[in-house]
Order: structure tokens, then C-alpha cells, then sequence
């Protein structure tokens, strides 16, 4: 009886796990797709690599084997030193283009290869934005005028 027991509870375990690694997994994947900032795709592809890893411990706990375990410290190392060369890429292309868009790679490669644009390059905002203002609340302090003509010191 302890036995099917047991085995039940880690079959719903298993079943949290995946469907949790799935949605992660999902959730990075129409990140990658339907973004084209590249701090969001990073995080985007970060999201898929966690879901990855998620499916991975369930995995291994079911089995009652430590190889998932080994294979998402392996995974989280990899992950750790992608973060670090794609933060590299996303300033370079960010200091040599001033934005974020992920077409701003095309001035990243040589200039001997021709570039391949999906969509025109979005052209750049020169306009300031207009920020909404506060309307003034309570009443404007006394100000006395004759102090306003006077200097504190000459």
C-alpha cells in the first residue's frame, strides 16, 4: 500500500514538473518570437533554458537517479557564461547603434558580407516625450514680497 503511495505522489510530481517546465519553456519560446528587444530575448532564451532544466530535475527525481541533477549544474554553468558573452554583444551593439532592436546586429558583421534585413530598420525617435502633468493641489504658500526685493548678503 506505501508503495503505491508513494508511487502516485511521484507521479504527480513528475506531472507538475513537466507542465511547469513546458509552460517556462512555452512562455520563453513566444518571447524569442514575437520580441525584437534584445534584453528581451535574452531573458526570453534564459526562460527556455530554466523550463529545460525544471523538466530535467523532475525527470531524474522520478527516476530516482542524480543525472538530471549533474546535467542542470552543467546547463546553469553554460547558461551563466552565455549571459556573459551575450551582455557583451548587447552593449557593443547598443554603443555602436544606440538602441536595442535586434536589426542593430547587422552593423556587427564585416563589411565584406552583404546584410540581410526581414523588416526595415526602425528609424530613430528624435522627438521628446511629453509627460503628462500634475494638477497643483492645496494652496501656493505666502510669499512676501518685500523679502523677495532684499538680498541676504551683497
Amino acid at each position: 500500500m506505501t508503495t503505491l503511495v508513494l508511487f502516485g505522489t511521484s507521479l504527480a510530481l513528475l506531472q507538475n514538473g513537466l507542465v511547469v517546465g513546458a509552460i517556462l519553456f512555452s512562455l520563453g519560446l513566444v518571447g524569442i518570437l514575437s520580441r525584437r528587444n534584445l534584453i528581451v530575448m535574452f531573458l526570453s532564451a534564459e526562460l527556455m533554458l530554466q523550463g529545460i532544466s525544471v523538466t530535467l530535475v523532475a525527470w531524474s527525481r522520478y527516476h530516482g537517479d542524480f543525472g538530471g541533477h549533474v546535467l542542470v549544474i552543467f546547463v546553469l554553468s553554460v547558461a551563466a557564461c552565455e549571459a556573459a558573452i551575450a551582455l557583451v554583444f548587447v552593449l557593443q551593439a547598443f554603443t555602436r547603434t544606440g538602441r536595442l532592436d535586434s536589426s542593430a546586429w547587422q552593423t556587427l558583421r564585416e563589411a565584406t558580407l552583404d546584410r540581410s534585413i526581414d523588416h526595415e530598420i526602425p528609424s530613430l525617435d528624435n522627438s521628446m516625450p511629453s509627460f503628462p502633468r500634475l494638477t497643483p493641489a492645496g494652496r501656493s504658500p505666502d510669499t512676501d514680497e518685500q523679502a523677495g526685493m532684499q538680498r541676504e548678503h551683497v
